[in-house]
């Protein structure tokens, strides 16, 4: 049971919940700003130089759709957020911080050329980073009435969870064996989260 917020309260209560977003808004942008800087170019001139940056490139491409999907959203749940507590807000700082190793990880696989340890450590920290979110969301959601998520999106959003979960999870132990097809699970889980989980009533 939620205790009456006094209109004198509401104001602060906004405030505070926009100064999360734009904090963690300032975060993602940093966190792909230093992902770009890993992008470098060649030295000859020839178009068949780029070739050897593919894994770089395919890399920096999964790595960036993971960070547009967390950001779109995170920012569809913070429409939910009233008074944010301190547990709402130390989650997000953990998230944020599991985001913020992204740009390494991403290095790391590049330069190795998807082998086969850097792919478990890349696959991992995306279990890590899911699960920092799914309770991120489940912080915003059991907070949040069924006139503005209904139940049907709630069951929604937690089966789709589950199985995203367990998707980076098989990939990270199939990358031990096979980096390349882990790299192929991760791709087919992020395209489960393409569209904001938390929406009024039914999917955007």
């Amino acid at each position: 049971m939620f205790l009456p917020i006094s209109m004198s309260a509401m104001p602060e209560n906004k405030e505070t919940a926009d100064r999360l977003a734009a904090y963690s808004d300032a975060v993602f942008a940093v966190i792909v700003t230093i992902m770009v800087l890993e992008l470098k170019a060649p030295e000859q001139a020839a178009f068949y130089n780029l070739w050897p940056l593919w894994p770089t490139v395919i890399s920096y491409v999964v790595s960036y759709l993971f960070i547009a999907i967390i950001w779109i959203n995170h920012h569809y749940l913070m429409r939910f957020v009233g008074a944010p507590g301190l547990g709402l807000i130390w989650i997000n700082f953990i998230h944020l911080f599991l985001v913020s190793l992204l740009p390494f990880a991403t290095s790391w696989i590049a330069r190795t050329r998807l082998a086969s340890s850097p792919m478990m450590f890349y696959a991992g920290l995306f279990v890590c980073i899911d699960i920092a979110y799914n309770i991120f969301e489940r912080q915003i959601l059991t907070r949040t009435d069924s006139t503005q998520v209904s139940a049907h999106t709630r069951r929604m959003a937690r089966r789709r969870s589950i199985v995203v979960l367990a998707s980076f999870a098989a990939a990270t132990l199939v990358a031990f064996a096979a980096p390349r097809i882990a790299f192929g699970l991760i791709c087919c889980a992020l395209i489960l989260h393409l569209r904001p989980e938390a929406a009024p009533g039914k999917w955007l």
